[in-house]
């Protein structure tokens, strides 16, 4: 069995040809064969009734001659029988190999029918029979033309026009095959590569066709992979910092609370602490198991219809303690909006935008929350004027395991996860969310849901 992609084409595209060239052929002759006979008896009637005229008009002396002078002309045979059906062979000039006139066809053209047909085997002579009379003695007059030499050298010429044809054909083919199969090649190296974790690969290309947009999509998705990898590895590396940092704490202030005497104060403060960093893992903990569920593809959504802008509103309420503790100034701009939607899952959406706007928006700043509905869809903007996010990290902060810490304080909690968990809720609702920001000047994110 073939498995070779460059042979395989190979064949194909040479089995092609030979099966086109024969079935040209076939359809030429079928085509042209019956029209070919046809011109060639046409014209042998319009020679012999040249021949018969001429025949008839020269005196009985010359006709020997103009007989012979007729027969010079190597592709014809002219024969000529009397009113008794009997051969005149001084008026008439024959091949050797020239088909025998049977007595059936000698009648019917003495008594006056016009014979035409293939006599032999093939294109190999073309005859016709013609009659007429001369002093009221009828007669019948035979020309035929063969053809065997001119078709060998017709249908050798062909042959060497077919070899030339599958020659040169055959190498342009090769050509071309190898063209369309060496980037394949180079691609299916390149996923080698990629299987063993080198995702730093990047072919070049010129191409516009489909070859050359396989080639592009394979560096971009090669890209991507690497990003993702990177941002992988940083997350492993966050959530190792994120779960050891608050053991840590548990381990030391519980051996502190065991093998140290301490006042009630001291005690329920360290208590208090162990308890934080135990919300703290629940949190993440509860995060990471959120965005794995949200990744099946069969998770199925609790739609019904409910009221949008008292949901944002109940949001904002239950954050009211970190914004009021950082005095940021909200600022509302509701009607009244319906929804057919999962309530819990966009209540996290909301929890996680305007929780992430008042986490990064300096004391004394400003959160706006406007929405609109009109025939497209639902669109709610969440805006701030706090850190923003650089123009480089716009298109990560939706990937999953990414944390944007360059522009932003590292004093600020968070594990990276909650904006992944957002996109994929909506997602899930067939609805988009777009990030329109400037670094130092704030934020906007717009999230929109179709009727």
């Amino acid at each position: 069995m073939i498995k070779s992609l460059y042979v395989r084409m190979l064949c194909y595209f040479l089995g092609s040809v030979l099966v086109s060239l024969m079935i040209g052929f076939f359809i030429t002759e079928r085509l042209y064969k019956d029209r070919l006979i046809e011109l060639v008896q046409n014209n042998l009637i319009s020679s012999g009734k040249t021949i018969i005229e001429a025949y008839k008009e020269s005196a009985p002396d010359n006709r020997d001659v103009l007989i012979r002078g007729m027969s010079s002309m190597a592709l014809y045979s002219i024969r000529l029988y009397d009113h008794t059906g009997r051969f005149i062979p001084e008026a008439s000039s024959k091949s050797e190999d020239t088909a025998p006139i049977s007595n059936e066809k000698l009648q019917s053209v003495l008594t006056g029918g016009v014979y035409h047909g293939n006599q032999g085997k093939g294109f190999k002579h073309f005859g016709v029979g013609l009659p007429f009379a001369i002093d009221g003695e009828s007669y019948a007059l035979f020309i035929s033309l063969n053809l065997e030499s001119f078709g060998r050298m017709l249908g050798g010429l062909f042959r060497t026009q077919l070899l030339i044809v599958l020659l040169f054909g055959s190498f342009l083919i090769i050509l071309s095959v190898r063209y369309i199969v060496r980037p394949i090649q180079h691609l299916t190296k390149a996923t080698h590569k990629m299987a063993r974790g080198n995702f730093s690969i990047h072919l070049s290309t010129k191409r516009k066709d489909e070859i050359g947009q396989l080639t592009t999509s394979f560096n971009q998705m090669a890209h991507e992979l690497g990003m993702l990898e990177k941002i992988r590895r940083q997350f492993v590396s966050d959530v190792s910092h994120e779960i050891q940092s608050p053991l840590t704490s548990i381990k030391g202030f519980t051996q502190a609370l065991k093998n140290k005497k301490m006042d009630e104060a001291s005690r329920m403060r360290l208590l208090n602490i162990i308890e934080e960093e135990s919300n703290r893992l629940s949190r993440l903990s509860e995060d990471l198991l959120q965005l794995s569920s949200l990744e099946y593809d069969h998770l199925q959504l609790n739609v019904h219809s409910f009221r949008l802008d008292e949901q944002i509103r109940n949001v904002l309420i239950s954050l009211e303690p970190q914004w009021s503790s950082k005095h940021i100034e909200i600022e509302i701009e509701l009607k009244e909006i319906f929804v057919r939607a999962d309530e819990d899952k966009l209540v996290q959406v909301w929890a996680n935008l305007i929780g992430n706007s008042i986490k990064f928006t300096n004391d004394y700043g400003k959160i706006q929350v406007t929405g609109k509905e009109n025939a497209e869809g639902i669109e709610i903007a969440i805006t701030d004027n706090g850190l923003g996010i650089g123009e480089a990290e716009i298109h990560n902060i939706f990937k999953p395991f990414y944390k944007e810490d360059q522009s932003r304080d590292r004093s600020i909690s968070g594990n990276g996860i909650g904006l992944s968990i957002v996109k994929r809720i909506i997602d899930l609702h067939q609805g988009d969310i777009q990030v329109i920001s400037q670094q130092g000047e704030g934020s906007t994110f717009t999230v929109f849901f179709p009727h």
